[in-house]
C-alpha cells in the first residue's frame, strides 16, 4: 500500500525529461568524443603522452563547446517562447473575444461538447487568461518550459564526468593495445550510461543499451581506422 502511494506521487518522467536530455546527451558525449579522440591518437602513436595530452584536450575544448552550445540552443528556444507569450498577451488585450473562441474550439476539438467548451473556456480565462493560452495554445509548461543555464550545467557538467571516465584508462591502462583498452571501458561506460538513463526515465534498458553500443562502437571504429591510416606521421 505504501508503495503504490510512493508511485502515486512520484513524479511523472516526463518531468525529468529537460534536464534528462541534457545530461545523458553531455555525458555521452563526453565518453564517445573524449574516448574515440584518444582511441585515434593511441592507434597513430606508441607514446602514453601524446594520447594523454589530446584527451586532455578534447575534454576541455568539449565541456566548454557542449555547455556553451547548450546554452545558444536552449536559449533560442526560450527566445522564441517569449516572442510568442508576448504576442499572446498583446492579442488577449486587443481582441478577447476572439481569444476566447479560440480556445474554446481547442477544447472542442478535444472532444468536448460545443457548449462545455466554452464554459471550460471562460471559466479558464477568467483564473488566468495567459496561462490557458499558453498551455492550451502554445504547448507551454512548466515542464517543457527552456532553461538555458540548467541545460548548460547539466550537459557541460555530465560532459566533464563521462570525459573523465576514458581519460583514466589512458593514465592507468598499459600502453600496449590502448585502443582496446579505451574501447572496451568506453562500452562498458556507454552500456552503464544507457542503462541509468533508460531506468530513469522509465524507457526500454535493452534498446537504450543496444542504440547507445552500436552507435559508439561506429563511431571509435571510424576513428581507430582513421588513427591507423595516418599513425606514421606521429612516430618521429
Amino acid at each position: 500500500m505504501v508503495k503504490l502511494e510512493d508511485d502515486y506521487l512520484a513524479p511523472h518522467y516526463v518531468q525529468r525529461s529537460n534536464w534528462l536530455r541534457a545530461a545523458v546527451l553531455g555525458a555521452n558525449d563526453g565518453i564517445l568524443s573524449t574516448a574515440s579522440l584518444a582511441i585515434g591518437i593511441a592507434a597513430a602513436s606508441s607514446l602514453r603522452e601524446p594520447v594523454i595530452l589530446a584527451t586532455v584536450a578534447g575534454l576541455v575544448a568539449g565541456a566548454l563547446s557542449m555547455a556553451a552550445g547548450e546554452y545558444v540552443s536552449v536559449s533560442s528556444q526560450a527566445d522564441v517562447e517569449k516572442s510568442d507569450v508576448i504576442r499572446e498577451s498583446k492579442e488577449l488585450l486587443e481582441m478577447p473575444e476572439l481569444e476566447l473562441e479560440r480556445l474554446a474550439e481547442i477544447y472542442e476539438k478535444r472532444g468536448l461538447k460545443k457548449k462545455t467548451a466554452l464554459i471550460v473556456a471562460q471559466e479558464l480565462t477568467e483564473h488566468d487568461a495567459l496561462g490557458a493560452h499558453m498551455r492550451d495554445e502554445l504547448g507551454l509548461n512548466e515542464i517543457s518550459q527552456a532553461h538555458p543555464i540548467q541545460a548548460a550545467l547539466a550537459s557541460g557538467a555530465s560532459f566533464v564526468l563521462g570525459g573523465t571516465l576514458p581519460l583514466l584508462v589512458t593514465l592507468f591502462m598499459p600502453l600496449k593495445n590502448m585502443e582496446y583498452w579505451l574501447y572496451a571501458f568506453a562500452i562498458l561506460f556507454l552500456i552503464i550510461l544507457g542503462a541509468v538513463a533508460a531506468k530513469t526515465g522509465g524507457s526500454s534498458v535493452g534498446r537504450a543499451i543496444f542504440r547507445i553500443t552500436f552507435w559508439g562502437t561506429l563511431a571509435m571504429g571510424l576513428t581507430a581506422l582513421m588513427g591507423y591510416m595516418f599513425g606514421v606521421s606521429l612516430e618521429g
